[in-house]
């Protein structure tokens, strides 16, 4: 029988500013190195001003469109009552709280139970690169050796 596990890491994730950065394949990579088989994966970033959804992860123009989208709910220049750490912090803050900044995806035969053409993405809601921190954890059953 399989061993039940609980298992968890901090990945780093480099951002360039604004947008969409995949990260599918760094938690595969995770999920391999730990012989995650069957359970759940959680992933949470630890940061207000960027988020993770589960998004197509085949046509880029999607992810163009989605950040259209977000800077139309929460546009740059308007006045905020939070404005001291520029004028991108209050509408990253407000995008953040639009998507999720905590994701739970399934794992069955070693794999994320992800559809078809579906990708992890952080996004980043600030104009600036920044270095973001995403906890993984995963609880479940691992493959036997």
């Amino acid at each position: 029988m399989a061993e039940m596990v609980q298992a968890s890491h901090v990945l780093m994730v480099a951002t360039r500013g604004k947008g969409f950065t995949e990260i599918t394949r760094e938690l595969a990579r995770w999920l391999e190195s730990i012989a995650g088989e069957n359970g759940l994966l959680t992933v949470f970033v630890s940061h207000t001003s960027a988020s993770l959804i589960v998004q197509e992860n085949a046509d880029p123009k999607v992810q163009r469109d989605l950040i259209d989208a977000l800077e139309a709910l929460a546009p740059e220049h308007r006045a905020y009552a939070h404005a001291e750490e520029g004028s991108d912090d209050m509408p990253s803050h407000i995008k953040a709280m639009l998507t999720s900044v905590s994701l739970s995806i399934p794992v069955k035969d070693g794999h994320m139970v992800l559809g078809r053409w579906q990708g992890v993405f952080l996004i980043e809601h600030r104009a600036s690169p920044h270095q973001r921190n995403i906890a993984l954890s995963f609880i479940g059953h691992v493959a036997e050796a």
